[in-house]
């Protein structure tokens, strides 16, 4: 009886993996992330993915979560993609599932700089109550380059030169101040 429990009933856990990659851009008015996302299902019966969002727990200016805005086809970001809204889905009992979720809201008093962040992704499943986190990882946003352009970056910590990070941190820091000049009275 309990082999076949184990095989064919219990329910398993959702697990997720870091990723390689993401599109990204942080403007005064909007921070926007996709990310290209795998949850496996760990047991035998289908795991509900209700809804997700997306933490930067260590930052104290970083208010709300940002949440599920769309679903995309791909990771890079071109004009004949078509967005679909947040849905709930399923992930069948030991299978993988691969989506391109974007994550994103203004941030008031917070843009992104060019620097690791440490992200934390949280999702309400239908067999629990509240947000579960479901992977915790490092976003590499000093890959971001040019971010006032919504464009796909590397998530490795090893593609840029420092003379690539120099200027991503300068742009940035433009980003910033304009935002600050855009605040003050």
């Amino acid at each position: 009886m309990a082999s076949f429990w184990w095989l064919n009933a219990r329910q398993g856990r959702l697990k997720s993996y870091e990723p390689y990659s993401f599109a990204g851009a942080a403007t005064p008015h909007l921070t926007l992330l996709r990310l290209p996302l795998v949850f496996y299902n760990t047991g035998p019966k289908p795991i509900v993915v209700q809804n997700l969002q997306l933490r930067f727990p260590d930052e104290p200016d970083s208010l709300l979560p940002l949440p599920w805005r769309n679903s995309w086809p791909q990771l890079r970001p071109v004009s004949e993609d078509r967005a679909a809204m947040p849905a709930v889905f399923a992930v069948d009992g030991r299978k993988a599932e691969q989506r391109f979720i974007e994550f994103g809201a203004p941030f008031p008093g917070f843009i992104p700089q060019a620097r690791d962040y440490t992200v934390t992704l949280e999702g309400t499943l239908g067999h629990r109550k509240g947000w579960r986190p479901l992977l915790t990882f490092t976003l590499r946003m000093g890959n971001m380059i040019s971010p006032s352009q919504y464009i796909a970056y590397s998530n490795s910590p090893r593609d840029l030169t420092e003379a690539d990070r120099e200027k991503a941190n300068a742009t940035l820091e433009a980003l910033a101040a304009k935002l600050a000049e855009q605040q003050s009275p």
